[in-house]
């Protein structure tokens, strides 16, 4: 369960060039999670190219960016290249949804993540999460906001 103010739940995937990251392994970083429904979809692709195109956000807040889909690695790596993604993306492909479960966002019946953000300290600490339905985007602001928590 991913509870504000408890470490958040540990994982390892593959990002969209095959490399294992653990969240553990990041700690003395914070850490932006979000978990999108899939990739190349209308409002994932638009949410996170405005991602994208606002990343010295997170980069002047010393904060990795990590974008985390149900698909897979082969896939995360054509979507990455095709929207010009500097930032991880992680493929919960198998088991399938597992950490997306972990983090209590996984939706059974459609067999994807919702929308959800999840802002982690420096040490592991989950201080911030805001989540939306599949058709819901996100707003910038409320990443600004979350930035603050971890600057």
């Amino acid at each position: 369960m991913a509870t504000v103010g408890e470490l958040a739940p540990d994982f390892k995937l593959p990002n969209q060039y095959g490399e294992e990251v653990q969240l553990s392994k990041l700690r003395g970083t914070p850490v932006v999670i979000v978990f999108y429904p899939l990739s190349f979809s209308g409002i994932c692709t638009g949410e996170l190219c405005e991602l994208r195109d606002n990343l010295a956000m997170f980069e002047s807040s010393k904060v990795k960016l990590i974008g985390i889909s149900v698909d897979s690695k082969f896939v995360q790596a054509k979507f990455a290249e095709q929207e010009g993604y500097k930032f991880d993306l992680l493929a919960d492909f198998w088991p399938h949804g597992e950490v997306a479960k972990a983090y209590e966002v996984f939706l059974d019946e459609k067999g994807i993540a919702t929308r959800a953000t999840f802002v982690i300290d420096s040490e592991g600490v989950l201080v911030a999460k805001f989540v939306n339905g599949p058709g819901e985007p996100r707003s910038l602001t409320d990443y600004k906001k979350a930035l603050e928590l971890v600057s």
